[in-house]
């Protein structure tokens, strides 16, 4: 039983690594990906499926935009219980959750748990753990906030993976709602902002995805009120010229674009011009009063 198991990893590494190859992509981002994908399924299957809606990078994927940045991290928004001990214990039993052999091992006693502070005035939780794929070691990184408001409602999704093997099927963030959040970032945070991936995930969004306006202008506001932040009648800071040429904001721009191994031939002022035509015309309707279509 133990050589078969072991069969199983090594052969899972290696399907991963002639992807990787095929693919020129490098074999550890792959390695993380292939965790992450894991542990989501084993989420999906546990009976923590329902307090835990998926967010962040990691949509991509399930959206068809495949040619982007390679995220080392799962985003979740999380219902119930928020204190560290308990979503501690709720990772470990996810890690146990009873499901086919995928050559993955998840290390139950490196998860560690720390309080984010990040720029935001409301932080969450970060938890990282370790696994283990035929000796590979992969790091495992799962952010956790609560008290989101999600418009309009999560939906159920099946997660596409790498190789053949069962998809994880949990609760997705809708696109409207990462749209709202990432603009009330920009909002909020100004010259401060040093989140350059919003920048460029508004620009991807915007340009590949279609959206319902009545939609996306509901969760404009709905994320702006649960998060006490005032829609903006004008262009906001982090979306001017000012910004755009900041000299500090540009070495920022190439520092996210060097570490997350893009090519972007697109100048941030070209992109930030890209996101008012996407972002302002539903807030300007809502603070006008008027319906966005």
């Amino acid at each position: 039983m133990q050589a078969r198991k072991a069969n199983i990893a090594a052969s899972v590494r290696q399907r991963l690594l002639n992807q990787a190859r095929q693919k020129r992509i490098d074999f550890n981002l792959m390695l993380t990906r292939y965790g992450l994908e894991r542990f989501l399924y084993r989420l999906g299957r546990s009976e923590y499926r329902d307090r835990f809606i998926l967010k962040g990078a990691m949509l991509f994927p399930l959206w068809g935009i495949q040619s982007y940045r390679q995220t080392h991290d799962i985003d979740l928004l999380g219902f119930g219980e928020s204190d560290i001990e308990t979503l501690i214990g709720t990772i470990r039993a996810v890690c146990l959750t009873d499901v086919e052999d995928d050559g993955v091992r998840f290390d139950l006693e490196s998860v560690q748990a720390e309080i984010i502070r990040d720029e935001m005035e409301y932080g969450g939780f970060r938890l990282r753990f370790n696994a283990d794929l035929d000796g590979a070691r992969i790091h495992v990184q799962v952010d956790i906030g609560f008290g989101d408001v999600v418009t309009p409602d999560a939906v159920s999704s099946d997660f596409p993976t790498l190789l053949d093997l069962p998809m994880p099927h949990l609760r997705v963030y809708p696109r409207e709602t990462v749209v709202a959040e990432k603009f009330q970032a920009m909002v909020q945070l100004g010259i401060a902002n040093s989140r350059m991936k919003d920048f460029h995930d508004l620009w991807m969004i915007g340009r590949l995805l279609n959206f319902d306006g009545p939609t996306l202008a509901n969760a404009m506001a709905r994320t702006f009120e649960r998060r006490n932040t005032p829609l903006p009648s004008d262009i906001p800071l982090a979306l001017t010229a000012e910004f755009s040429t900041d000299g500090q904001k540009l070495r920022q721009w190439h520092g996210f674009l060097n570490r997350a191994g893009l090519s972007v031939d697109v100048k941030l002022a070209e992109i930030i011009t890209f996101i008012v035509t996407f972002v302002m015309p539903p807030v300007r309707a809502l603070v006008q009063g008027e319906s966005f279509v």
